[in-house]
């Protein structure tokens, strides 16, 4: 007995529709002590340029195991979990064809960063990453403002600083990841609440003591 043939209201079958390539393309966010807030690129193996690490969905593939393949094969980092962003879909972002991209996100320690290839990737400024291929600048500016909307109300969500860290520390890591200086006093009054003492100290710019924090529990970050 054959199988029955799925059709629609007018009798056409699946493979009768026009179907677009997927593709997955990843920011990945990162702090440098200087630039600020930094997103990874890699160095494009066909044409000339550089563009956010990603590749085409292969056959019977996951999202997920196409966004690791890129990360891996690209740019030779591993063990990361990107969350889906936003799907890109204007038919004309790519001009190689109908090509969607299924955008992630993901913010990582400069630490998880050190494997990466040294000549084909480079650490650009999110807010100045230079000339991209495709639309991948838009993603960029996509992710960052997701990121800061994230980073708004809470300490450090994505566990930029790891587990303790001092005012300070904190204040500059969120002004990295906002672009812009933030008033002291109103960023006390709305992290302080979500900090919880660990009753040490550090030395810090000019010898004085500080207090170190961490966040707490309901505000740690997920692994």
């Amino acid at each position: 007995m054959s199988e029955r043939v799925w059709r629609d209201s007018h009798n056409r079958t699946l493979e009768e529709f026009v179907r677009p390539s997927v593709a997955v393309d990843t920011a990945v966010l990162s702090l440098d002590p200087e630039a600020g807030l930094v997103v990874l690129q890699v160095r494009r193996l066909t044409g000339r340029g550089w563009a956010l690490p990603g590749t085409f969905l292969h056959e019977g593939e996951t999202l997920a195991d196409a966004v690791d393949r890129s990360l891996r094969d690209k740019a030779n980092i591993r063990g990361l979990h990107p969350r889906q962003l936003h799907v890109f879909d204007r038919p004309e972002r790519d001009d190689r064809g109908w090509v969607l991209s299924v955008a992630h996100l993901q913010v990582v320690r400069p630490d998880r960063l050190a494997s990466r290839f040294p000549d084909t990737t480079r650490l650009m400024p999110a807010a100045a990453p230079g000339q991209l291929t495709f639309d991948h600048p838009e993603i960029i500016k996509f992710a960052v403002e997701d990121l800061r909307a994230r980073y708004r109300g809470t300490p450090d969500p994505d566990g930029l600083l790891g587990e303790e860290f001092t005012q300070r520390e904190l204040r500059l890591a969120h002004e990295a990841v906002a672009g812009e200086p933030l008033m002291r006093d109103a960023f006390r009054r709305t992290m302080g609440p979500q900090l919880d003492a660990t009753g040490r100290t550090v030395v810090q710019a000019r010898g004085r003591p500080a207090e170190v924090f961490r966040r707490t529990k309901a505000r740690a970050p997920r692994r």
